[in-house]
């Protein structure tokens, strides 16, 4: 999405590590306009495959996700990374590690929210390792549903997830692909 890929390279900042800051329009401030051109490419891309469901996993997926979800006309449903009081012990749960903040969650959705037979398409803001994909699919497998595919804002291709993903049968679609990201700025492909 070449709306998308410029915006990176105009306001987007590498930072070491192999972190891209988007913050100023994607997962920290919003920018309103960006994502609801963003949440109707998702729908182009997945309006075929009967999806009854969106699911992303808190924070920064929650965007784009419900703004998707409008586009399909679906309920959104958010993993969450902590336990609350207000959660009962009546969850799926999958073990995410984050390669941004570098710890492990215990993402959970409760058991009400995911069903047997639902077709559900992940979305979140970025794909790099897949572990947090592969964690929202793991809580879809667990309640009996289909995931009939999963989208990044951005997939950093270099870093493996989307492909380890399509291994298994996913479909995987994302707005912005980078595919090298160093010193010398940021390839898309």
């Amino acid at each position: 999405m070449e709306l998308l890929e410029q915006r990176i390279l105009t306001d987007g900042k590498l930072l070491p590590g192999g972190i891209l800051k988007i913050d100023s329009f994607l997962n920290h401030q919003l920018d309103p306009v960006l994502l609801q051109e963003m949440a109707k490419e998702v729908h182009r891309l997945f309006r075929d495959d009967g999806v009854d469901k969106i699911l992303t996993i808190e924070a920064s997926g929650i965007a784009l996700a419900i703004l998707t979800g409008l586009e399909f006309r679906c309920p959104v449903v958010f993993a969450k990374k902590s336990k609350t009081t207000n959660i009962s012990d009546n969850v799926y749960t999958a073990e995410i590690p984050s390669f941004t903040h570098g710890n492990v969650n215990t993402a959970m959705v409760a058991k009400d929210y995911l069903h047997a037979g639902e077709r559900v398409l992940l979305v979140d803001d970025f794909l790099a390792t897949g572990a947090a994909f592969f964690g929202l699919k793991s809580l879809v497998e667990q309640a009996g549903g289909t995931v009939v595919g999963a989208c990044a804002a951005v997939e950093k291709r270099f870093q493996g997830g989307g492909d380890k993903l399509r291994a298994e049968g996913v479909k995987v679609e994302s707005l912005a692909r980078i595919v090298k990201m160093d010193d010398g700025g940021i390839c898309f492909g």
